[in-house]
């Protein structure tokens, strides 16, 4: 550790025993550097952002909104080609000393370096641009970085309005005359199809193949006979319950005698049997029995009592439709067996014909399908075509209009007259350094005694007289002079730097 102390030591003060040499070469470092840095043009950067809205309301609704994102990107892509920086170069200044086609190419190879598009989001890009010409002075490059960018944005705005709709022309033209080559196979299909059914007419008595009547008859055959099966269940209940319903009922105080009983026992065994008691529960038994002799005595007794029962004629009317339903369904039942069978026998008897059939059938739908599809696409393009004509679908809102730029964006100015500085100081201790290490003198006892291998005994101090003293503290002076000169030196630099900024602004 004390080795390397004292060659610190032995280092700072060979340089600083040979300063005015670091001084010299340090001012030299930094007049050279400080010349190359103030040749460098500033380059002055403008920034622009424009928010696209891409989604549209009334494309959404009507269900014709394109690719919008894929056109934008497309756009964006293709906004720093040579053709549309060229149209930049001829709207700004730059294209005043352009005379041929060599100096549009070194323009447009210049202007494709100063330009970038950036997407920062789904629909928000940024586009920049910057100028450091040495033509022009800092206020000329930063109109120019700004004029860029405005051209930019016109290009951008010209492209997504004008792109595509060229393309719509040419792709509705094509799809009209798909859709004519299309309807001239439909009708030839159509056509063949009805010569066909001509010559097959007794195999073909409706409209459809054979196969598609037969399924159709045996579908309709399979409800006729689940309607049948429920109409014969509502028959049944209709018919129990007019057997429990009597023809007649007695009013009280208009008849009486054993026939007005006999009515009125009826009821009764009609009421139990409602409440579900059977032929063999004893009450209806007794009942059943006092019925029985009730009715011989009514027959003796003769004539008519009691008022006909109305619900006795509503059921039998309601039986009576019932009764129909059965018969009419019964009727279609037979009438679509008699078809299937007639269907089938058709269908085996001339397997070519249906399978040809099937085939023509086939060919047509599928040309109906294409025809019919081909249609609804061209309409959907030309609906697309007049709303993005009449009203466009992307928006721009520039969020960030072409900023003027303040200060350049290039160089760092501040910060290299600084840093040049500090390499000054460096080159200047490195020299005064490297020239102590080659004459060879020795700052400590140490060092001396090192070298030549032998021991050193002691060293005489320096001691300097008045007059070496005052010369002495006068050249720390003017050293310290010459030092403190570099800091001015850049602090006047830096001055003039940003007053030339405050010129720009």
């Amino acid at each position: 550790m004390n080795t390397i102390f004292e060659e610190v030591r032995i280092a700072l003060y060979s340089i600083w025993h040979r300063r005015w040499v670091a001084l010299g070469v340090a001012w030299l470092v930094c007049l050279l550097a400080w010349l190359v840095v103030a040749g460098i043009p500033n380059s002055y950067e403008s920034k622009a952002r424009i928010f696209v809205q891409i989604d549209d309301v009334l494309s959404d609704q009507i269900g014709i909104g394109g690719d919008r994102r894929r056109d934008i990107e497309r756009v964006r892509q293709t906004l720093t080609s040579a053709v549309n920086l060229e149209k930049v170069v001829r709207a700004t200044r730059l294209g005043d000393k352009v005379t041929n086609d060599k100096a549009m190419e070194s323009a447009v190879a210049g202007l494709a370096g100063s330009v970038k598009v950036v997407s920062q989001q789904d629909n928000l890009f940024e586009i920049s641009a910057s100028s450091g010409r040495r033509a022009y002075t800092d206020a000329e490059n930063a109109k120019l970085a700004q004029d860029v960018v405005q051209k930019m944005i016109d290009i951008f705005r010209e492209e997504n309005l004008a792109g595509g709709r060229g393309e719509m022309t040419d792709t509705l033209a094509f799809m009209d005359q798909q859709l004519a080559d299309r309807q001239k196979d439909l009708e030839a299909a159509e056509q063949k199809r009805q010569e066909f059914e001509g010559r097959n007419a007794a195999l073909m008595p409706g409209t459809g193949s054979v196969t598609a009547k037969l399924e159709g008859a045996r579908s309709e055959l399979r409800g006729v006979e689940s309607d049948l099966l429920a109409a014969q269940s509502a028959l049944g209940s209709i018919s129990g319950q007019l057997a429990g319903t009597p023809p007649t009922i007695t009013v009280p105080g208009a008849s009486g005698g054993a026939k007005g009983a006999l009515s009125q026992a009826q009821s009764d065994l009609a009421g139990m049997r409602a409440k579900g008691l059977t032929d063999g529960h004893p009450d209806v038994i007794a009942l059943k029995a006092q019925i029985a002799q009730l009715a011989r005595a009514a027959a003796a007794e003769g004539g008519h009592a009691g008022t006909p029962n109305p619900a006795y004629a509503s059921l039998q009317s309601i039986r009576a439709d019932r009764q129909a339903t059965m018969v009419s369904l019964q009727s279609r039942k037979s009438s679509l067996q008699q078809e299937i069978a007639q269907l089938t026998s058709q269908q085996f008897s001339e397997p070519a014909v249906a399978a040809e059939a099937s085939r023509i059938n086939r060919d047509y739908d599928v040309l109906k399908e294409q025809y019919d599809k081909l249609l609804r696409d061209r309409e959907q393009l030309r609906l697309r075509g007049q709303v993005e004509s009449e009203r466009n679908a992307v928006k721009f809102e520039v969020i960030d209009p072409p900023s003027t730029p303040r200060k350049p964006s290039a160089p760092d100015r501040p910060m290299l007259l600084t840093l040049v500085m500090i390499v000054g100081l460096g080159a200047g201790c490195g020299a005064a350094f490297g020239l102590g290490q080659l004459r060879s003198t020795y700052a400590t006892t140490g060092q001396l005694e090192r070298a030549t291998g032998m021991p050193v005994l002691g060293s005489v101090s320096l001691t300097m007289t008045r007059a070496a003293r005052a010369l002495h503290w006068r050249q720390l002076k003017w050293f310290a002079g010459g030092a403190a000169g570099l800091v001015v030196v850049l602090l006047l630099l830096l001055a003039v730097e940003f007053m030339k900024r405050g010129m720009v602004a």
